[in-house]
């Protein structure tokens, strides 16, 4: 099978996943239909996937054994593919949280800037590697995650809950939310979508 294929393989395991959340009332199934519906069908291939040797992939392996029977196959879907996908941490360095630009970061798969190239919603995955806190920010676009390994605490709007894997998470656009790990990293798959997709997150310093 040709790299191609299991990113697409990986689209479709995801988009699986996803459907899950539809069995959510509220919030979290209204957005999990919005962007199932907005990834009906996968954009045009515009970028490559390319040999990517991103500090936090080092983590990669570890998030795989942190893994429960009930996101296995999504793992089995990200690892033949995990070390092309485009792997990046977007903020500038910060004094007060030194290295965490190789602790943590996302790879999009579809979204504004991704290789299949969207501009109203994005699909991706978030690693962040053990014992480490994934500062107080925020984003115009609405947030879905979806945890694939790793029990980390997640903090929205001064709310603190520990998410084992198979949890579905919301924030809302313009949320401050964080997320803290322990002695395992944190790999979760996510999406956005909204009226502005293509705005990065920003540090709130909060």
């Amino acid at each position: 099978m040709s790299d191609l294929n299991f990113i697409l393989k990986l689209i479709d395991v995801a988009k699986s996943h996803l459907q899950r959340g539809k069995a959510h009332q509220g919030a979290i199934g209204d957005e999990t239909s919005r962007v199932l519906g907005l990834l009906q069908t996968v954009p045009p291939l515009t970028g490559v996937f390319s040999p990517n040797t991103h500090p936090l992939t080092r983590h990669l392996e570890a998030a795989f054994g942190a893994a429960s029977p009930a996101t296995a196959d999504l793992v089995a879907a990200i690892r033949p593919v995990a070390s092309i996908l485009p792997w990046t941490y977007g903020y500038e360095k910060r004094d007060d949280f030194p290295g965490l630009e190789n602790a943590m970061g996302w790879a999009e798969i579809i979204g504004p800037e991704a290789p299949f190239r969207s501009q109203s919603v994005c699909l991706g995955l978030t690693l962040i590697g053990p014992e480490t806190l994934y500062p107080a920010h925020a984003h115009p676009a609405v947030e879905l995650y979806y945890v694939i390994a790793g029990n980390a605490q997640w903090t929205a709007a001064g709310v603190t809950h520990t998410n084992p894997p198979g949890t579905f998470i919301l924030h809302p656009s313009e949320v401050i939310h964080t997320m803290k790990t322990g002695g395992e990293p944190l790999l979760a798959l996510y999406t956005w979508s909204g009226t502005d997709v293509k705005t990065t997150s920003y540090f709130t310093h909060e």
